[in-house]
Parts: C-alpha cells; structure tokens; sequence
C-alpha cells in the first residue's frame, strides 16, 4: 500500500510534485502583470478579478507544498536529501507567497503607481517575472537530471539554466535601483505613507527575482552535492 501510494504521487520522477507545485506558484506571480495593468488603469473591478485568482494559485500552491510535506518518505533511495527538496518547495512557495502580499497591499490601500513610473515599473516587474519563469523552467529539467544520475549534458545544461537566471536578476536589481531613484526625486510631491508603501512595493517586486534567484541557488547545491 505505502509503494502504491508513493507511485501515484511521485509518478515516474520523484520530482513531479515539486514541479507541479512551481506551476501554481509561477502562475500566481504572472497574475501581477494583468493585475497591475488594471491598477494602473484605475480598473478597480478588474484588479480584484485578478488578486482573486492570484489567491486562487496561492491556495493551489500551499495545498500542493503541505501534501508533499505530509506525504515525502523520511528516507528515499535518490540522489539527493529529503531535506533539499523541501527546501526547493519552501523556496518556491515563497514566489508566490511575496504574489500575493504584493496584490493584498495595493488591494487594501487601493494604491496606483505615480503615472511618471508606471511603464517603468511595469517593466521591473516583468524583468522579475522573468526571472521566475526562468526558474520555473530550470526545476522543469529535473526529471532528466535525476535520470542521468546528475552527471553530463544535463548538468551543464542545468548550470547554464541558473548563470542565466542570476543574470536576469541582476538586470532586475539595475531597474529597481532606477525606479528607487526616480520615486526618490518625486516623492516630496506624494503624500508621505504613499510614498513608504511605494518602496515596499518595489521591494517585494524586487524580492520575486531573488526568490528566483534563490531556486536557481538551490538547484545549484543539488547539482553540486
């Protein structure tokens, strides 16, 4: 029964959960671009349309990290810990944990870029995105690394998978540094509690780049030990 079990959870890769999960997350982050799309445009209606189904992949996400949580072996016969892949799945989670922060705080204050930043914030934003798409993609080639037993091709085409990850991050830290600068110039004409939540929004987009960043760092040490 306990094989019969772990053969429909885990399938063919004992990976396929963590992959799964990374879909909800992922797709949770990418509601921020629509989401932020109708903040911008005062679209009010449709921005709530969109925090409810960032919610949604939330929910999916944090159901699909407990199951793995409650239902991973103790002791697996793989090439790498138990503890790696729940630190792999607690870091995806966080992608889209920081999502859903992120839409809760604009919801609640009912915030709006100042209209001099919008593009450029939207384009921060999506630098980030990329940033965990690429990620996403990274953790989507683990079967084929486990089942070349982390040796070969898979390994260079994994290491090459996260250099460019830690790339696309950096480019996102050079945006964030150039909208800090700008909000900084402006904000004396913003009303002051604006202006402090505004930082924290740029933060936490920040943060979606280095929770990518921080997958790629764990996919790194799995390849490494």
């Amino acid at each position: 029964m306990p094989n019969h079990y772990m053969s429909r959870l885990f399938g063919r890769s004992p990976v396929k959960p963590i992959q799964q999960h990374f879909e909800q997350a992922s797709a949770c982050a990418m509601e921020l671009v629509p989401f932020f799309q109708a903040v911008i445009a005062g679209d009010w209606t449709a921005a709530t349309k969109a925090r409810e189904r960032i919610t949604g992949f939330e929910d999916a996400a944090d159901e699909l990290k407990q199951e793995f949580r409650l239902n991973l072996p103790k002791s697996m016969f793989m090439p790498v810990s138990r503890a790696d892949l729940l630190d792999l799945i607690s870091n995806q989670d966080r992608i889209a944990n920081k999502a859903k922060d992120i839409s809760g705080l604009i919801i609640g204050r009912r915030m709006q870029p100042p209209a001099s930043l919008a593009e450029e914030y939207l384009e921060f934003l999506r630098c980030s995105l990329r940033a965990v798409a690429q990620a996403q993609q990274s953790v989507a080639e683990l079967d084929e690394l486990f089942e070349s037993g982390f040796r070969g091709r898979e390994v260079e085409l994994m290491m090459g998978m996260t250099e460019e990850l830690g790339r696309i991050e950096s480019e996102g830290d050079r945006k964030q540094i150039a909208l800090r600068a700008e909000l900084f110039r402006i904000e004396k004409d913003l009303p002051p509690v604006d202006v402090m939540f505004l930082y924290k929004i740029l933060d936490w987009t920040g943060d979606l780049g280095d929770l990518a960043q921080g997958v790629g760092g764990r996919l790194h040490l799995l390849i490494s030990n």
